[in-house]
């Protein structure tokens, strides 16, 4: 006979007075966790009361019901309706809904309270997120969810944008396949085929980081700091159309501009605007561009303005604000650490009068009619505007010299023509003219790209020039060895220094050879000697004359160190122009003696490798020698599964420190003075050419835009 399986009876639930509930001393809380007090009650006030509370009645000493009910399970719902009743927002003896145990059950009260608090499971972090997500579907605001739940509005930006990630990604985070950290990183994008196949490619890796996926998600946008999206503003780029991706979850500098296409549309509208402007004022040429190549001016004489005199108003305002900076600097000068405020004033300060003895120019009208304008965008996003340079090809002829502009066509301040009437200026910009409006109403290893290679040994030319300049004994030892060579060996070749002295400019070159430590001490010190040196011919024999040996000898480096040519150039043994085979390896071994005698290094001058000036521009393959040679066989290992552009950047960080320098870059060893012996270079057979310019590769694209990028500077 089957046994009757006992049902279970569940306790009765009903309404009780408020003021007939006191709080069990069985309840289990004692410590204080989660929601506070105050929000639970402000919760009650607006959702009601959601969980029963749990009591039990109080008996008195004959086992007898009182009337009273305590609480063992729901002590903060108790304490949250009695800071409503204190606050005279719940009436006193307001009906309770409540879960009456039996008080014969045998069941602890403690049993109980322990119960309700460990069998409760909280929300599973994805449902709080599509559970906001529904709310602001349904109509809420993002203000008014933060408000219902008393987060901050950030809060609920992040839970909104956490469940806007592709569901395939949603449903491995619920099944625990996946870390918040790494579903937070895959918020920086919108794309959800991107994020699945971003998931794809890491998802079996051990690099599963969350700036290794921020990285591949926003690989094809600009950075918000860069300087082209500093100059034409956020707010302009949204207003076109544009898309800023942003990083809810970390310091983002700003987001990702996705349209670069746009973005390079709008600097260049930004530029023709500003060129346009400029042109209105005389100039034969205005040149525009993102950046301006380093020595792109070499060659062009360069006219001098006359600073307008300070006004008395602005005098008078200088000498406040030094007067201030000097006495804030007094008061300061012996603290370890200034002030937040204090330090932000000196800046302002010290921003105000530089930006005060920065005076207007003006310029000669004659000038201006011959001279042309540099435009572009500095490192920060600002505008860089460089006046008055002058072609050869525009020279005045002497017969020309009495031509004036006609006076009332002259701005009197700065000198600059109010309305050309000859000529029209020619703008360019990005190196491509720009037409008027009234033109347009009338119409394995692969080898090293040349280019590169030039660019290279362009940058070791000027920290050589450096070297030497500031070695007058090693200066003088070359230039005698020059002079002597020519003088007694008539054969020679050239060599490393064209001297004369004939000046080698390195123009055409990237815009950040310009930025390099040895370009700025070169031009610092031909400022610091233009200043003295007389125009006049015979004054410049006597004030040679006058100096001391010391300064003579810094002042013969200077110059001599304008002829040092370490360039690498294609041999071409069947034209008389160019170079030869022979006078190329005489002119490379010659640079290294040079450099070994003044102690350069280029690691030490500065260059490190970049995306820019190398990693971006080799296959893989030489990427991972470089970082095999500079950083080790480990940190090699670490990126050879990347894609070449993840791998070329944090090839940049690895090899940041490491002093690595690229074999176009370093000294070849020599015993004595014998010429290195370099590979064969030839514009015929790679078979004549060094390791460097002759191991095949991927990437056959990126040396065929070198090459075309070679011709195009030629």
């Amino acid at each position: 006979m089957a046994t009757a399986v006992q049902k279970i009876t569940l306790s009765s639930a009903r309404d009780i007075p408020f003021n007939k509930l006191v709080l069990s001393q069985s309840n289990i809380r004692r410590v204080k966790a989660g929601v506070s007090i105050e929000d639970l009650a402000a919760s009650i006030a607006r959702r009601g009361l959601i969980q029963s509370l749990h009591v039990r009645p109080v008996l008195d000493g004959k086992g007898e019901e009182t009337g009273m009910f305590e609480v063992p399970a729901g002590g903060r719902r108790y304490r949250a309706l009695e800071m409503l009743v204190k606050q005279k927002r719940l009436n006193k003896s307001a009906p309770a809904p409540c879960v009456v145990g039996a008080t014969d059950s045998g069941i602890l009260m403690e049993e109980i309270s322990l119960a309700e608090n460990d069998e409760r499971v909280p929300a599973h972090p994805l449902d709080q997120y599509r559970a906001f997500q529904a709310m602001r579907e349904k109509g809420m605001t993002e203000e008014d969810i933060a408000a219902a739940f008393f987060v901050d509005v950030n809060v609920v930006k992040q839970r909104l944008r956490l469940a806007s990630v592709s569901p395939v990604l949603l449903d491995i985070y619920a099944e625990d396949g996946m870390e918040l950290k790494l579903l937070m990183a895959f918020t920086v994008s919108q794309d959800h085929a991107r994020q699945e196949q971003v998931w794809e490619t890491i998802r079996n890796s051990w690099q599963k980081e969350p700036y290794h996926i921020r990285r591949m998600l926003t690989e094809t946008t600009v950075r918000a700091s860069d300087k082209r999206a500093v100059f034409v503003g956020i707010d302009a780029y949204e207003a076109a159309g544009g898309v800023v991706m942003r990083d809810l979850f970390e310091s983002d500098d700003g987001g990702w501009l996705q349209d670069v296409g746009l973005l390079d549309q709008l600097v260049s509208e930004k530029l023709t605007m500003i060129a346009d402007e400029i042109a209105t004022h005389g100039w034969k040429w205005v040149e525009a561009a993102v950046s301006i190549p380093y020595g792109v001016a070499h060659g062009l004489r360069e006219i001098k303005g006359v600073p307008l005199d300070i006004a008395a108003e602005e005098k008078a305002t200088r000498d406040a604000l030094q007067e201030e900076l000097d006495r804030l600097t007094t008061e300061y000068e012996d603290a370890d650490e200034l002030p937040d405020e204090v330090d932000t004033r000196l800046g302002e300060i010290e921003a105000a009068i530089d930006a005060l003895d920065n005076r207007p120019v003006r310029y000669d009208p004659e000038d201006i009619a011959i001279a042309g304008v540099f435009v572009s965008i500095d490192a920060d996003g600002s505008l860089a505007v460089d006046r008055g340079y002058v072609r050869p090809e525009d020279e005045r002829p002497v017969e020309a010299a009495d031509e004036s502009v006609p006076e009332d066509d002259v701005d009197p301040e700065t000198g600059e023509i109010r309305t050309p009437a000859v000529q029209r200026t020619v703008i360019t910009i990005g190196g491509q003219p720009v037409q008027t409006e009234e033109e347009d109403e009338d119409d394995g290893l692969k080898p090293l790209p040349e280019r590169l290679v030039i660019e290279l040994t362009a940058h070791r030319t000027l920290a050589l020039r450096d070297a030497v300049a500031t070695n007058p004994q090693v200066a003088l030892t070359m230039l005698l060895h020059k002079l002597v060579s020519d003088t007694f060996r008539h054969t020679a070749p050239t060599g490393c220094l064209e001297a004369w002295v004939k000046h080698l400019y390195l123009s055409g070159q990237s815009e950040e050879m310009k930025a390099s430590p040895s370009a700025q001490s070169e031009n610092a010190r031909h400022e610091s000697w233009g200043d003295h040196v007389p125009a006049d011919d015979q004054a410049l024999w006597d004030w040679l004359e006058q100096l001391d040996d010391g300064t003579r000898l810094d002042l013969l480096a200077h110059c001599v160190s304008f002829g040092i040519n370490a360039l690498f150039e294609r041999p071409n043994p069947h034209a008389a122009s160019g170079i030869s085979r022979h006078g190329l390896d005489v002119r490379l071994a010659q640079a290294d003696r040079l450099a070994r005698a003044t102690g350069m290094d280029m690691a030490a001058a500065g260059w490190k490798p970049t995306v820019g000036n190398y990693l971006g521009r080799v296959t893989k393959t030489r990427i991972l020698e470089a970082v095999r040679e500079g950083a080790g066989e480990r940190a090699a290992q670490l990126i050879d599964h990347m894609k070449k552009g993840d791998m070329a950047k944090e090839a940049e960080r690895l090899l940041a420190d490491t002093g690595w320098l690229p074999e176009p870059l370093r000294m070849a060893s020599l015993d004595g003075d014998q010429p290195i012996e370099r590979e064969k270079v030839d514009a015929g057979e790679d078979a004549a050419l060094p390791d460097f310019l002759t191991e095949d590769g991927e990437d056959d694209d990126a040396a065929g835009e070198d090459e075309q990028a070679l011709m195009a500077a030629e």
